[in-house]
């Protein structure tokens, strides 16, 4: 289950914060309140792992002035202002200082659950990429989080490194939550762009209005438009398929301007076309061939075969380190339902999982397979998997089972063979058979 962001509430009226703060709660979100603008800036920081939902007028220092301080310390922090009666202007004034985007009271506690929401996604994406932006002072790095050794693997990791190495723009596919952001990430890092800058803007996190001043200016509060910023490295375009027509144009004729080989590279990123168009449909057609002259199209987790347990075993790994318990011991059972599952959410799907079955097994209760009936229940009818031979369940778990031992043990070859109650000849066998390298634990 991903962690709810935080939402800081900033309003000088007691009832005012208690009762969003109350509906933004029982709408799933971490709320946290602040009585005036100079109790909240001793709190929030340029990393502040949420949002702000702030008052314009207030005593002290007051909602613009306040605005203005959290704009100059992060700009990427999304704070969503709330105006009285008639202060319209002073909200269009906020907007072009860098509000995302403003209620005028009374509000209907619904936009307000909504606008919270596209906000917090808008700031887990800038914080992501901030976090791989750090990572990245070579492509190895980067790559080493494409976890997984089937054979749609190693093809996308064999694309990623020769794509990479090229200077036509790329267009990503795939099903929601296969690592879209993570392989366009890749791609810049791996090629001779690595060292010039890699910017990224969501399509559809902004309105035409805004999304065009972003991207090709001017905006009002003097920032370089994103086509400028990137050049000379790579635009990440997400949601490509939210772009309005409008733009595409405008994008079609920055391409055309470039000349060959752009001086700029652009990734856009498909996430979610209409299930009866492809992308093709959904996009002018003169752009979609300039921007799909390579493709990479992300292979779903259920394609994944044996993949799935290698990652569910590192997350559930990395999961209880967080959270200072055991990770969760899988049984043969539970493996096989893990590699049966459908997985409409893919690695993303999984990574809930994974926390979830590390928290549970804290509390000593749950299973996996309640987990996932859970998961399948929520998401409604699930995509229908290939049955697979019996002994590629056995062998993945099998192998899924010596990873995991020599993990508790170090890489102690003596300890493995006594828990597993396993010959040398036999443990070294199945691990050159597995491709697992005792170098690998020790």
């Amino acid at each position: 289950m991903a962690r709810a962001m935080k939402v800081a509430i900033v309003d000088d009226e007691a009832d005012m914060r208690a009762s969003i703060s109350q509906w933004l709660a029982l709408s799933g979100f971490d709320t946290e309140t602040y009585a005036s603008a100079e109790e909240a800036l001793k709190a929030i920081g340029p990393e502040f792992p949420g949002v702000v939902v702030s008052d314009i007028k207030m005593p002290g220092m007051d909602g613009m002035a306040f605005l203005k301080r959290l704009m100059s310390q992060d700009s990427g922090l999304p704070v969503i202002m709330i105006t009285g009666h008639g202060d319209v202007p002073m909200a269009v004034e906020a907007m072009r200082v860098g509000a995302f985007d403003f209620l005028e009271k009374p509000f209907n506690p619904d936009r307000m659950t909504e606008l919270a929401k596209k906000a917090t996604q808008n700031r887990r994406m800038t914080l992501d990429n901030r976090a791989l932006r750090r990572e990245l002072s070579d492509g190895s790095s980067i790559m080493n989080k494409l976890v997984g050794s089937s054979p749609a693997m190693e093809r996308l990791r064999e694309d990623i490194l020769d794509l990479g190495q090229a200077d036509s723009h790329v267009l990503i596919d795939g099903e929601t939550g296969t690592g879209k952001t993570l392989v366009a990430h890749a791609l810049h890092a791996v090629g001779p762009r690595a060292s010039k800058k890699f910017v990224t803007i969501s399509c559809a996190a902004w309105s035409e209005d805004q999304l065009a001043a972003k991207l090709f200016g001017p905006a009002e509060d003097g920032t370089i438009p994103l086509v400028e910023e990137a050049r000379g490295g790579t635009l990440c375009l997400e949601d490509i398929e939210a772009l309005p027509n409008a733009l595409q144009a405008r994008l079609l004729t920055f391409i055309n301007e470039q000349g060959v080989p752009p001086e700029t590279r652009i990734i856009a990123i498909c996430n979610q076309h209409a299930p009866d168009m492809t992308l093709e449909q959904t996009l002018r057609q003169d752009l979609f061939y300039r921007l799909g002259a390579m493709t990479i199209v992300l292979p779903p987790l259920r394609a994944r075969g044996e993949d799935i347990l290698q990652l569910f075993t590192r997350l559930s790994e990395q999961f209880s380190e967080e959270y200072g318990c055991d990770a969760p011991q899988v049984t043969a059972q539970e493996a096989a339902q893990l590699l049966q599952a459908p997985w409409p959410g893919n690695v993303r799907q999984l990574v809930n999982i994974a926390e979830r079955a590390v928290l549970q097994n804290r509390r000593g209760s749950g299973s996996i397979a309640s987990l996932l009936m859970a998961d399948n229940e929520a998401s409604g009818p699930a995509l229908t998997t290939e049955g697979k031979p019996l002994k590629d369940y056995v062998e993945a778990f099998e192998r899924m089972l010596i990873d995991n031992t020599m993990r508790r043990h170090k890489g102690s070859i003596v300890a493995v063979m006594e828990e597993l109650c396993l010959p040398r000849r036999t443990l070294n066998e199945k691990m050159a058979k597995y491709a697992l390298q005792r170098s690998d634990y020790t």
